[in-house]
């Protein structure tokens, strides 16, 4: 299925908890002078409008990424990146996980993004291709597992995928567990909703039980409207970096003091 569309939902709170930890987490390898590889599975577009009539219909931005960013360190990677995009490109810029990747990596670094859907995919090769991405339109998962282990073998996957499927919450833990098999010493990063179905649940058995050298992290938050299921984010981190753990802590924090 290919009916999802991230700009209603960029700069959400979920969309915010996982940039704030990718930002982190890039920030800190590109500290070590050693090339990296960044792989993301479902790309979306890169850059969105927070004024487009997408963005505004669902007013989701205005209760995420406006209300969590003054609750962070102007020094925050998340904060720096924000800030490049919008002098770049305006006030309203919001960038996705590819551009954030693109803002923290360096030359010699490499990075491949996959996305299926047609016109995401158009605007996606529109703005990260000059930034020298390696653009892929096919299955994420299946891209990802091809590239394994990758040149160079430091580097870290982003996982997001919209969960449009429920076949999702059980194929993605196999898929992410044959990635490692492969490159065990990446760092992979997977987002989830957490559901008032509990749908998500057997996604974090299956996890837990594949990978013990991991990190779990979760934020709750109101649904976005009335009837909506997702009452919260989730980060699951195979071979987190140092320091990840205390990160998360402060992320917490933002999130409670903020939304409560």
């Amino acid at each position: 299925m290919l009916s999802y569309q991230h700009a209603y939902h960029a700069g959400n709170l979920a969309d915010v908890h996982k940039h704030c930890l990718l930002a982190w987490a890039l920030d800190y390898l590109t500290q070590k002078d050693k090339p990296l590889t960044y792989i993301e599975t479902h790309a979306g577009r890169g850059l969105y409008d927070l004024g487009s009539a997408e963005a505004l219909k669902t007013g989701e931005a205005l209760a995420g990424v406006t209300v969590i960013e003054s609750a962070l360190p102007r020094t925050h990677p998340y904060r720096r990146r924000l800030a490049e995009v919008r002098a770049m490109h305006g006030a309203q810029a919001y960038p996705g996980s590819p551009m954030i990747a693109a803002l923290t990596l360096r030359q010699g670094d490499t990075m491949h993004l996959a996305e299926l859907h047609p016109q995401e995919h158009a605007a996606l090769v529109q703005n990260l291709t000059p930034r020298g991405a390696h653009i892929h339109r096919q299955d994420g998962l299946a891209m990802a597992l091809s590239l394994c282990p990758p040149s160079p073998r430091r580097g870290l996957l982003l996982a997001d995928p919209a969960y449009e499927v429920k076949d999702d919450y059980t194929d993605v833990p196999l898929a992410l567990l044959a990635i490692h098999r492969k490159w065990n010493v990446g760092c992979l990063m997977l987002w989830y909703p957490i559901l008032t179905s509990g749908a998500h649940l057997a996604l974090l058995h299956d996890l837990t039980r594949a990978f013990a050298k991991s990190l779990r992290h979760e934020v709750s938050f109101p649904p976005a409207r009335e009837g909506h299921r997702m009452t919260g984010s989730g980060i699951f981190v195979v071979n987190p970096p140092f320091g990840m753990q205390e990160e998360t802590a402060r992320l917490s924090a933002a999130y409670r003091d903020t939304i409560g």
